[in-house]
């Protein structure tokens, strides 16, 4: 799918790193020898099969070789379960990896022995060019050794028996892994790489502190159309497309190069009520859509427009506005309203999200690419004003016409103000007394208008300060 808004979907994270995939049919424990590797809990894990349906890269590394690990959804054939369309995209994901990776891990149940799925992956293993090692998990200890060789027959070569939940052989499996590293590819070691002190692969996954990169959260109620405009925004079938709400599980994100320089886009679970969430998988998806709206700079609230603001798009607006995200309200299936329609939700903006202020609001239509050519000019605005940084006289000006044209009650003053920060912009008031929150409503306000700060959130710190 070709992408209005960008050029390359090359991830910038990845580069030209060796990629390792993960695969293998549903519950044999792929997620969980992910996180074995990054050393952390990245991956959704839970008894139940199918909680992972997209593909979800991380970059790692092991004995000083770095690559991109890149954890998949269970490959079934075709008609094999329960919902056979959903299926039917997350095996394409799968078989996608397969073939993009350059060495692929397959994994199996060592309890279960071989089944048919295994066969199907295994078939379509065979033929690749790239190295293919078979992982034979759940081998806790030595006595369970044996079980291994049944799976030679898939004719992948000698397997490797790990336990992926208590690290057993996983560190033999990664040396093996490096081995088959392209040459071309390979790195020379790093002096922090290898095993941590409770023995857990130690990553090197995370950005550069210091890097100016945006990240740029994509959030909603489930089925508003989030994966379909990520996948739009990247240029890639990156997350699983389906009618079925909360299909993504975990948050997603890809490093896309724009005219505005690198820009990591994050697909996010679909956002429910905690009461409606009767699922371990789904509340820590909630979890992690929540830490994904905490670390990124802005928020695209995708709204289906078929249905209206509802309540619960109004508690999660709240809930990205008070981390001080900048949101743009993306109104998606915009082609699908007719004109009565298109004024009722305009009035549901008015009344439901009032409160965002200047908030960017962008009629789209994810599937079909219409309209969302106008998002990165409007995210170009939106970071620059996450990022102002205002002389502190002009700052100091703007609060002395404040209050002088509508004094604090009971003789409270501010001093002077500072701003102390950007990402949103942030400013320290020194004050004689405690500032009355309308009063702070007030300021902010005047502030948002003078410096023409938009819907980017401001922050105001009120320290206390005797005066004369």
């Amino acid at each position: 799918m070709g992408s209005p808004v960008v050029g390359s979907a090359a991830s910038a994270a990845a580069g030209a790193l060796p990629t390792v995939a993960i695969v293998g049919r549903p519950n044999v424990g792929k997620s969980t020898l992910m996180n074995r590797i990054l050393g952390r809990r990245e991956a959704i894990v839970a008894e139940q099969p199918g909680i992972t349906r997209d593909r979800k890269e991380m970059p790692a590394h092991w004995q000083g070789r770095e690559f991109t690990v890149v954890d998949t959804g269970g490959w079934l054939p075709p008609g094999a379960g329960d919902n056979a369309s959903m299926d039917a995209k997350v095996s394409a994901q799968s078989e996608k990896s397969m073939a993009r990776a350059d060495v692929v891990v397959m994994v199996v149940d060592s309890q279960a022995g071989v089944t048919g799925d295994d066969e199907g992956v295994a078939g379509r293993l065979r033929g690749r060019e790239g190295p293919v090692l078979v992982a034979v998990n759940k081998v806790d200890d030595e006595a369970h050794e044996s079980l291994i060789w049944e799976f030679v027959k898939l004719g992948l070569g000698d397997p490797f028996p790990v336990s992926a939940l208590h690290g057993r052989g996983v560190g033999d499996l990664l040396d093996a892994v490096t081995a088959s590293f392209p040459e071309e590819l390979a790195e020379e070691p790093r002096a922090d790489a290898g095993l941590g002190a409770d023995g857990a692969m130690v990553s090197g996954a995370g950005a550069d502190p210091g890097s100016p990169m945006v990240s740029v959260a994509i959030v909603g109620r489930p089925n508003a159309g989030k994966s379909t405009l990520f996948n739009r925004l990247i240029g890639d079938d990156r997350s699983v497309v389906h009618d079925q709400p909360g299909t993504t599980r975990d948050a997603i994100d890809t490093v896309v190069e724009t005219e505005l320089g690198p820009i990591r886009f994050v697909d996010t679970a679909g956002m429910r009520r905690r009461a409606r969430i009767d699922q371990a998988a789904e509340y820590y998806s909630l979890l992690r859509a929540l830490a994904a709206v905490d670390r990124s700079d802005i928020a695209l609230l995708v709204v289906d427009a078929t249905v209206g603001v509802t309540h619960q798009d109004q508690r999660l607006a709240e809930r990205v506005d008070a981390a001080g995200c900048p949101i743009v309200v993306l109104l998606n299936k915009w082609d699908l309203l007719d004109t009565q329609a298109r004024e009722a939700i305009a009035l549901d903006i008015d009344r439901r999200l009032h409160f965002l202020g200047e908030a960017a609001v962008l009629r789209v239509s994810a599937l079909s690419g219409k309209g969302v050519n106008r998002l990165l000019p409007e995210l170009r605005g939106v970071i620059a004003e996450y990022r102002r940084r205002i002389p502190t006289q002009a700052v100091n000006r703007v609060l002395r016409d404040a209050q002088a044209a509508h004094p604090a009650p009971d003789g409270v003053r501010v001093l002077y103000a500072t701003q102390g920060a950007t990402d949103p912009p942030t400013f320290t008031l020194f004050a004689n007394r405690t500032l009355p929150r309308t009063y702070l409503r007030y300021l902010e306000r005047r502030l948002r208008e003078s410096f023409d700060l938009g819907s980017v959130p401001i922050k105001l710190r009120v320290r206390r300060r005797s005066g004369d």
